[in-house]
Order: structure tokens, then sequence, then C-alpha cells
């Protein structure tokens, strides 16, 4: 590409497109194969193809609900090549929760794992999608289809501004809100992190997060794409394949509960991790003990970051200088932020705490086809309302100390109480629910449902959380569902969440 010739799609250009002809190495599987950076383009140029073929136009939404693969990868490169706008979902979600995702996002083409198919259907032909299939051993329809298509693809042209993917947030009303990411936005977080995070071409990054995500997609993925690296590229979390695999590897990330796990295991030592140099961790707070224990077994200090599905990464520790534990760091090169009043909406003094606003290169374009709500949190001047309580320190580490809206963090999955209340007030004999979150050693916090019952009614528990189980994502259920005579509330009625949480935050983490 000469100087000064602008990129046809900058997205694909930068982070697929340069590697192209490469033969390093790119994803390294569980089995001891080695997927080259070449070889997955012509697997993602092949999918380009199909989807082009199927009738497919650039800005047109592919939902993607399929297990973690090589080819689920390949199908994210694919859509940014053809000017797709892609939607990973997440494979917790029920038929339920996907008809709406379907629905509301317009997806054209949904790809789901064959055992979903039969379910999924009668949905994509009511809404007029495609549905086309992809398993974690690379079989299905789409594969299938793609197998005789080129190996080269005539990457579509895109704008920085233009559309790249969706990721839907659980909305506080129960209803989820799409994202929407633009070229720009994805591109500008990945070379600011891989630059301030130090990785290059030689790292080989743990990567055993799942791809629905913006942890495992858009950061873990696109800062190795974009350094030219490696992945060891696992399909979940297996304690016995990461201490295995670890000597190979330079760099990783992951929520807390993969270091809990990682130190609950004596076979995680610092011999074990001296070829790394570097641990990251997000998606929830790092409780400051674990902290502790990593770096007195391992000599490293894992470094803490903070993001969000709007935004991408905000803030990180520093790379050189103090990881302060407790903190999420500062805000990233490019990236403004700060802490305000709510009421007043004007910046607070130092070390008070208010609302977290950030504004940059990261934050999203807005809500799909919910403009009211973009209005909401996204202001004319292009500061982002996190709905995060922070406050900044004396030395200007940005400290998270709770959220705004009882948003609920558990194992990095971000959960909504009001779409678990609204299944737990129809149940029979439930007069009102509260769901609330509470400490948990592994997972960061977990879900508690209260329950108040009907005059003269006892609703059955175990009945109760069999419903659930039917209508929502397993991370989204209830560990505990307790029933109590009357919901706390204050002078105004509004329910006192703060009283539950404190009543039942010992249940999963002793005093």
């Amino acid at each position: 590409m000469g100087k000064g010739q602008a990129m046809a799609n900058p997205l694909y250009d930068e982070l697929f497109g340069v590697h192209s002809g490469k033969s390093t190495p790119f994803l390294h599987l569980p089995d001891g194969q080695i997927l080259t950076h070449d070889a997955f383009l012509q697997s993602a140029a092949r999918f380009a193809h199909t989807l082009t073929a199927s009738g497919l136009a650039p800005g047109d939404r592919v939902a993607a609900q399929v297990e973690k693969s090589p080819e689920a990868l390949a199908l994210y490169a694919a859509c940014v090549q053809a000017g797709l706008v892609f939607l990973p979902l997440n494979t917790a979600y029920t038929v339920d929760e996907l008809t709406y995702f379907i629905e509301n996002s317009g997806a054209r083409m949904v790809v789901c794992d064959s055992t979903r198919e039969d379910r999924l259907r009668p949905v994509t032909e009511t809404l007029g999608a495609q549905l086309l299939t992809l398993d974690a051993d690379g079989t299905g329809s789409l594969p299938e289809a793609a197998r005789d298509q080129p190996t080269a693809f005539p990457t579509v042209a895109r704008d920085a501004d233009d559309l790249a993917a969706f990721l839907y947030t659980s909305g506080t009303t129960g209803r989820s809100k799409g994202a929407m990411l633009t070229q720009e936005n994805l591109l500008s977080n990945a070379r600011t992190l891989a630059e301030h995070w130090r990785f290059t071409g030689e790292d080989v990054l743990m990567n055993a997060l799942p791809i629905f995500h913006t942890h495992g997609l858009f950061v873990a993925t696109n800062v190795t794409l974009v350094a030219g690296g490696a992945m060891i590229f696992l399909p979940k979390f297996d304690i016995d394949t990461i201490i295995d695999k670890m000597p190979m590897a330079t760099t990783m990330m992951g929520v807390p509960t993969f270091y809990t796990r990682l130190l609950d295991d004596d076979r995680f030592t610092g011999e074990l991790v001296k070829d790394m140099r570097l641990f990251i961790s997000g998606s929830a707070p790092l409780l400051s003990e674990t902290h502790v224990r990593f770096e007195e077994r391992t000599g490293h200090r894992i470094l803490e970051r903070y993001g969000m599905t709007e935004t991408n990464m905000n803030t990180s520790n520093p790379y050189e200088g103090e990881r302060r534990a407790g903190t999420v760091g500062f805000p990233l090169p490019g990236v403004e932020l700060k802490v305000c009043d709510p009421e007043t909406e004007q910046e607070v003094p130092q070390g008070d705490v208010g609302v977290i606003e950030v504004r940059g290169p990261n934050v999203f374009k807005g809500y799909w086809q919910m403009p009211e709500k973009t209005a909401e949190e996204l202001r004319d001047n292009g500061f982002f309302i996190t709905g995060d309580l922070g406050r900044i320190d004396g030395d200007g580490y940005v400290h998270i100390v709770g959220r705004d809206k009882d948003l609920i963090i558990s194992g990095g999955y971000n959960i909504y109480p009001k779409e678990i209340e609204l299944v737990l007030d129809e149940q029979p004999g439930v007069l009102e629910s509260a769901v609330i979150g509470v400490p948990h050693a592994d997972f960061g916090e977990t879900v508690v449902g209260v329950l108040v019952a009907e005059p003269g009614a006892a609703p059955d528990v175990d009945a109760i959380a069999e419903t659930v189980r039917d209508k929502l994502a397993r991370f989204k259920h209830p560990r505990k569902l307790f029933v109590i005579d009357a919901l706390p509330r204050n002078t105004m009625g509004k329910v006192q969440k703060n009283v539950l949480r404190e009543q039942y935050k010992h249940l999963f983490v002793p005093a």
C-alpha cells in the first residue's frame, strides 16, 4: 500500500489483510495443530464468499450463536472483509432471548450450532432470516457451503465510521440494547492497547475467554492481530490444559475466576510462568487478596483494566510503574474520563464519588433503534455516561466503587436484575421480587433472588427456579431464592437493594 493511500477497509486491512500470505503461527489449537495467519485468512475468504453468495450486502447483520472455534473466529473476519455487521451472541442464550436479538437487529443471516437448528428454524423463517450451522468441530452447513469457494475475496470498502459489530447489553428495563460499534471504535482500541501493553509479533497470548464478548474477541483477538502475534486458542478455561500450555505463552488475559482457580492449583508456580511477561485481568473486580497471593506465588503483578460493551477499554493500570490493587489504573491514551455528580452533571472534586463518564474514539455510536436511550446515555459532546460509580485518587488512579443501576457482574458477564425480576414476578404466588448481586470468591459476584409472596400464597421456590432455567441463560440464574415478608423500602417507596445486599453479603463469602 503506497504512502498516503487510504485503506479500503481499515479494520480488515490492519487486523487481517496485513497478514495475507504469512506462514507465521496465528492459532495454537488444543490438539497441537497450528493454524497460520494465511490459512486462517483463506478460511475467512471462503466464508465471505458464502455469505455474499447468500445475498447479503454491506451493512447487513450476521448473528452468530456458535461455540468457540477457529471457524467461529473466521466468521468474524469474513464479516469484516465483506462489510457485514457481526453480532456474536452468548452460547447460553435461550430461544426466547435469541428471538429478540434476531428480530431487533434485523439479522438477515443467523449462524448457530446444529443442535439448536431445529428450535431456531421456525424463528428465522418467521423473521425472514437465513440459517446456517457451524459446530465446535468446524463442521456444519456454513463450512460445507464454503468448502469449494475461492480462497481470496475482494475486500469490501468501508469507512472508519461504518458499523462493524453489534454487541447486546442487557437493559435495566429488561430490554436488551444493541451497542453499535464502528470500525474506528474497534481499531483505535486495538492499536492503543497493543502499544500500552507492549504487544509484538513475538507474543503468544493464552486465550481461554469466550469470543461472544468484548474481552475475548475485541480485546484479546484484535490486540493479537494488530500486533501480529499468536494465540493459544482454547474453547474454554480448563485448568489442566492451561497449565500444560502455559510454558508456550508470553501473555494471558482472563477474568478474576481464571486467576483464583490457578492459585487453587499447586501446579501453578513461579517456575511454570517464568517465560510469561504479562497477566491481564478484567470484566469483573479482582479482589486485593488475589493480587497479593498471585504476586507472592509468581512474582507477577496482575494488570487490571476497565472497559465495557459500549466503549471497549477505557483505563488500564500501567505496564511500567505501580499496578495498584483495587484500582483500574489511568485513562488510556486518547480516552478522556471524568467523574460527575449524576444530578448536576458537573465534575465532582478529586476523591469524591460520582458517575464515570468517558469520551474517545473507543466510544460506541449509540444503541440500535433506540434513539431515546442513546440520548439518555450518550451526551451531545460525546461523553458516555457509564453508570459506574467511581472516584479518582490523589495519584490519578481510577477506582470503581459500585454501579449506578444495580448491574451485577458475575464471572465477567453483565447481568441486569430487572430482566430476572420480570420472570420472577410472573411466577405463581409471587407478589414482587428483587434481584441482587452478592460477593462470591470465584465469580466476583453471584445472583440472589428475594421474593415476596402474594397474600395467603406459598411460592414453590424449586418450581420457580426450574422456570428461570428454561427462560434465561445459565449465568443469569439466581444461585439462591429467598421468600421474605416485605422488601425494604425508603420513604419514597424505592426498594433498598443496598439493605438486601448487606443482609445477604456473607452467603458465599464467610465474614
